[in-house]
């Protein structure tokens, strides 16, 4: 049986950042901008999910002159699930508004 593995916070933020653009191709690179990630981690990511079949991904095809083709990338259905179930579960966890959190006794 394949064990299941929640997705790390930076995999969540790459998802929830795929799913805000909704239906437009992203580039990587504005990515690791938008999220502040290093580029080292955004790209195994998407490669990643795209094995996996969550992310979809196409050369562009009108790069502007004198730069070469970017890769895009945008969520699957199957990817826009995983977003929509880890924002479900996100919302789950998050304190009520107005909680507050009890400290560790230290005495």
């Amino acid at each position: 049986m394949a064990r299941v593995r929640r997705p790390s916070p930076q995999t969540s933020a790459v998802l929830a950042a795929l799913a805000e653009a909704g239906p437009e191709w992203s580039h990587g690179y504005d990515l690791c901008r938008a999220l502040d990630l290093k580029a080292g981690t955004v790209y195994p990511i998407l490669i990643r999910l795209t094995e996996r079949g969550q992310v979809e991904t196409t050369w562009e095809t009108d790069p502007p002159r004198g730069r070469p083709a970017r890769h895009l990338y945008r969520l699957s259905t199957a990817g826009a699930e995983l977003a929509r179930s880890l924002a479900a579960q996100a919302a789950d966890r998050a304190p009520a508004p107005g909680a507050t959190r009890l400290a560790p006794r230290t005495t």
